[in-house]
């Protein structure tokens, strides 16, 4: 109900409110912060990270969606078109490219991911999410990997040189 002035603004014959036109503006922030993704998809991730913070802040748990929000973040930021769920050797493809898509959560002791060797990708993608759920992300050439004989190979956060990006709420 918009009861006058303090509620909206009158313009060409019709009030139009204020929450309508923040609404609008928020929506032209969302497209230009992530201006590879459909806006459908970025506000789906923007509810999933207040829904899982707000539980997080009710219960003093976190939900187990951290890989999944990783996934869609990096699948929003940078474009990458992922593979179906439960694909072998990589999360998606950026042009040319096979990428591999980790998770550092907020649980994780240790700022590092490691990688199965045998995955069939190019560059690895690793999302950063911090315990205010702020999202950052760097990506790196395969070849950038330490190399060695085991079946994973570990990558240190702080190694990461690669391009970057960041989501802060």
């Amino acid at each position: 109900m918009i009861d006058g002035p303090s509620d909206a603004i009158w313009d060409d014959g019709e009030w139009i409110s204020w929450e309508w036109i923040n609404h609008q503006l928020h929506k032209q922030e969302l497209r230009e912060r992530y201006p590879n993704a459909p806006l459908e998809l970025i506000l789906v991730f923007e509810e999933l990270v207040a829904n899982a913070a707000d539980y997080k802040s009710i219960t003093g748990r976190y939900l187990p969606i951290f890989g999944e929000l990783g996934e869609l973040f990096a699948e929003i930021t940078f474009g990458i078109n992922r593979h179906k769920p439960r694909a072998q050797g990589s999360d998606g493809r950026l042009g040319n490219d096979f990428i591999e898509i980790k998770t550092i959560t907020p649980e994780k002791k240790s700022q590092e991911v490691r990688v199965k060797r045998q995955g069939n990708f190019n560059k690895l993608l690793v999302v950063n999410i911090s315990e205010d759920f702020d999202f950052e992300a760097r990506i790196i050439d395969r070849k950038e990997m330490s190399s060695g004989n085991g079946k994973t190979a570990t990558v240190k956060w702080s190694s990461m040189k690669g391009k970057h990006t960041d989501r802060s709420r």
